[in-house]
């Protein structure tokens, strides 16, 4: 008789296994200050850009840029740090960005006027880049394979417990404090996350990492930061025809072309290039860009309605996006049960089919519309993203072998973060451009030189309106009605997105996923045991 085989040993060092969840722990708490700043910035976008004491009196472009400043340094070096993380450490990586984050946060809540808020965010946007592929690339390495699924679930169920946490801190702080509260209380969190991080996470690297490609390195973040620049600038001027803006776009996607020829040709490539000719990694990734760009586009408008249409405070508004969150946070550890039973192909297009639905269903809101429709809408919508963040993250890292793990999830964030941006320009730009067509007709009652400012936002229409007095009684009610116009066009194109990402999944997903060829993940790393 042949003796059976004797099971595989263990990859994962049995001081660093029994500490798994702890370490999950650290980096969940890493991942929540990098995305409740946004979400925490969403609901202090109106007292900021109040006139000064009470904000920095922000004009609406100044308002985007303090968002996307941060936007647009994150996805620019969200694939270099990642690359970094590989090659010198995750958790000096993690480490260094937390401290950068934290000195930003500080000085941020410190600015003094909106130039200063738009350089420390993106300070923060730096320092938020070499945060987040890093948590989950440690994971990658703390974790069993069998474990990995289980454990992404409750990670991303993280990024929805972040969504809720933000805009009730955010209000709450707003109630309470100054609004450059919201970025003074990411110092204390950093400053435990950090001692947490030097105590319990080991480190780990790529084994065999070879020469750093600092052309390939160039080329991306140059590309990177074009592509989103133009993008953000053409969502700004509400024109994605002005000659400078598409210059910009089109000089960014030639950089990226000669990134992708460069790193085909290199013998020591960041990113080899054929891991897309993976039908499977590539769909996955594409989800994820266009969940984002379908659901950063609407939650942008939504914080509008809540606040400007339904008269709604920043605390409030942050309470109604609770059950966003709170679905995220039920359902996104759960999902890896539903693949097992229906597989990856219809959990993921499911999911992405009840949030375009969702998305469409803003159609029906107006002005005095029952609230507790909205907050079942967004319940559903935190169903649909869990069981499509959950599954596409498990594919995407468990698609590239253990140790490019930072390079895994940084692709896999960055194109979350470019998606993100497109979707706010874009669907930000079709939002203004059919409220300002909407409204235009009556801002007759205006003085001449007030009729363009009054017509860039809703905002910007009900101050005016409120600086006029009873002259402009009729213009609240029209501001109102323009807006919610507006806000079912750019649904439906938001809806749109979500269904053309559920045809991409169906498509290309497979049913189950299937066991990797042995060795596929690589060798063990080197993960220390110690701190």
């Amino acid at each position: 008789m042949t003796s059976p085989a004797a099971p595989a040993p263990p990859r994962i060092p049995e001081a660093v296994h029994r500490r798994r969840w702890a370490i999950l722990g650290v980096l969940m708490l890493s991942l929540l200050i990098v995305v409740l700043d946004n979400s925490i910035l969403n609901v202090a976008i109106k007292t900021i850009s109040t006139p000064a004491p009470t904000g920095l009196g922000a004009t609406q472009s100044e308002l985007e840029w303090a968002i996307n400043s941060y936007t647009l340094v994150f996805a620019g070096l969200l694939f270099t740090a990642g690359l970094l993380g590989d090659r010198v450490g995750r958790k000096k990586v993690l480490v260094g960005g937390l401290v950068v984050f934290g000195i930003g946060s500080a000085l941020a809540a410190e600015s003094g006027s909106p130039v200063q808020l738009i350089a420390f965010r993106a300070l923060m946007g730096l320092g938020a880049a070499f945060v987040m592929p890093a948590t989950l690339a440690v994971l990658m390495n703390v974790f069993e394979r069998e474990e990995q699924p289980k454990a992404i679930g409750i990670w991303a169920g993280g990024v929805g417990l972040a969504i809720a946490i933000g805009p009730i801190t955010g209000g709450l702080l707003l109630d309470h404090f100054w609004w450059g509260s919201v970025f003074l209380v990411n110092v204390p969190i950093v400053v435990l996350a950090v001692v947490l991080m030097l105590v319990l996470v080991p480190d780990s690297k790529d084994p065999k990492p070879g020469r750093i490609d600092l052309p390939g390195v160039a080329l991306s973040i140059v590309g990177l930061v074009l592509l989103v620049y133009g993008i953000i600038k053409g969502g700004d001027e509400g024109d994605f025809t002005s000659p400078q803006v598409l210059a910009t776009i089109i000089a960014g996607i030639v950089v990226l072309a000669l990134f992708v020829v460069h790193e085909k040709r290199s013998d020591h490539p960041s990113i080899d290039i054929d891991y897309f000719k993976n039908k499977v990694f590539s769909a996955a990734i594409a989800a994820i860009a266009l969940v984002f760009f379908a659901l950063m586009g609407v939650t942008f408008f939504s914080v509008f309605y809540t606040q400007s249409v339904r008269g709604y405070s920043p605390l409030q508004t942050g309470a109604l996006m609770l059950p966003l969150a709170v679905a995220q946070l039920i359902f996104a550890p759960r999902a890896r049960l539903v693949v097992d039973k229906i597989g990856v192909r219809a959990t993921t297009t499911g999911g992405l089919v009840l949030l375009a639905g969702m998305l469409a269903a803003f159609t029906a809101l107006d002005a005095d519309t029952p609230i507790w429709l909205l907050e079942v809408m967004f319940f559903l919508m935190g169903t649909g993203m869990a069981h499509v963040m959950t599954p596409t993250s498990v594919v995407i890292m468990q698609a590239l072998p253990r140790e490019k793990a930072g390079s895994a999830s940084a692709l896999s964030n960055t194109f979350r973060q470019v998606g993100g941006a497109l979707g706010i320009a874009v669907l930000g730009s079709v939002l203004s451009t059919a409220y300002r067509g909407g409204i235009e007709d009556k801002l007759g009652l205006l003085p001449p030189e007030l009729r363009d400012t009054a017509g860039a936002s809703i905002e910007a229409t009900l101050g005016v309106a409120e600086k006029i007095g009873p002259r402009a009684h009729g213009l609240v009610g029209a501001a109102n009605d323009s807006f919610l116009h507006a806000m079912h066009v750019t649904a439906l194109w938001g809806a749109g997105i979500a269904l053309v990402s559920a045809v991409v999944t169906a498509l290309f997903l497979p049913g189950r996923v299937a066991a990797p060829p042995t060795g596929q993940q690589g060798e063990p790393e080197k993960v220390g045991a110690g701190h």
